[in-house]
């Protein structure tokens, strides 16, 4: 059974140019005690495609007629996009799920102490009295590795260093318990041995408390680490899913190659490093046929430009959104 399953998901901002497409046609599930890793570049829209679960994109945001989110918990279906109201959806927002943001200095209100921030939302999202929500918040600082939970507790967001406020970010973030975690971006911020303790307590927790974490980023190096399953996404569409293995050892799609051959090699540290050619397009301009033709080597004029490649499955669980994922030739369209 999935946790949180996703459908037909299209996102577009009103703006005064217009309708603008951020996220088109993706789909994809997230089980219980499941990693997923969303990998892609900025602006490819991972991070509008995440703050749908919650509905937490501005007041300008229009879905799709077919665009589907379903949540499950406790076996009861909720259909998040019917909530309207912010009361029906204080279930969702930080009860069954809960999301860490790029940056835990703007998730903090900077006039209160983190301890006052962790105490208020359990006292929202649950029957704790403050005395309970208190020492549950100080426990689960203690849990992240926070030296000095209790001195800590009554401190501002500015006294913790960089990775303490990551880590504090997370604590809140779990409290509440909840059964799908979103993870944007959690160690961009952070030097890489805060990043690699920050990743082992995320894969303790999914142990632990079997929660199904979305996790966001753009590299490929630490998905290798975290994820069960990935799904590369480009200019807002999603253009390879597949298991860790089978999309970092034999990716299919020329853009997912590129990201893979774009990272340092640590066998030859002269090797000069490879850039995907090109910029991501302005959603303005999204390019017809293939999102992806205008960078790709492999793209055949009068096909890839004019017909969207439909995914095709090139192995099990293996799918790729690619007219030649396969290598295979395809006759030009009538």
């Amino acid at each position: 059974m999935s946790l949180i399953s996703v459908r037909d998901l299209d996102i577009r901002f009103r703006t005064d140019e217009g309708l603008i497409t951020a996220v088109e046609d993706v789909s994809f599930d997230i089980a219980p005690g499941e990693v997923l890793g969303l990998v892609g570049e900025s602006g490819s829209g991972k991070s509008v495609t995440a703050k749908s679960l919650m509905r937490l994109n501005g007041d300008n945001t229009v879905y799709g007629p077919k665009s589907s989110i379903r949540l499950t918990v406790d076996g009861k279906g909720i259909d998040v996009l019917a909530l309207k109201r912010p009361r029906d959806m204080a279930p969702v927002r930080g009860g069954a799920i809960s999301m860490i943001f790029q940056e835990p200095m703007a998730s903090f209100a900077p006039a209160l102490t983190v301890g006052k921030q962790m105490v208020e939302q359990l006292m929202i999202h649950t029957d704790m009295t403050k005395a309970q929500a208190k020492a549950h918040s100080i426990d689960m600082l203690d849990r992240v590795g926070i030296p000095a939970p209790d001195r800590r507790f009554d401190q501002y967001a500015f006294e913790f260093s960089g990775g303490m406020r990551q880590r504090a970010m997370i604590a809140m973030a779990l409290s509440t318990s909840p059964k799908l975690l979103i993870a944007d971006e959690p160690t961009t911020a952070l030097d890489v041995t805060i990043q690699a303790q920050v990743i082992d307590l995320m894969k303790d927790l999914v142990t632990e408390f079997g929660m199904g974490i979305l996790f966001i980023t753009h590299d490929l190096g630490v998905i290798a680490q975290t994820a069960d399953r990935v799904a590369v996404m480009y200019l807002g569409k999603i253009i390879e899913t597949g298991t860790v293995r089978q999309v970092i050892r034999d990716p299919r799609h020329p853009y997912t190659k590129g990201l893979i051959d774009a990272l340092p090699k640590l066998e030859d540290l002269d090797a000069p490093l490879t850039p995907v050619p090109g910029d991501i397009p302005s959603p303005l301009n999204r390019p017809s046929g293939c999102v992806f033709h205008t960078r790709c080597a492999i793209a055949r004029p009068g096909h890839c430009d004019r017909v969207p490649p439909a995914p095709r499955s090139t192995g099990q669980g293996h799918r790729v959104a690619c007219h030649y994922a396969e290598g295979l030739p395809v006759e030009e369209p009538a």
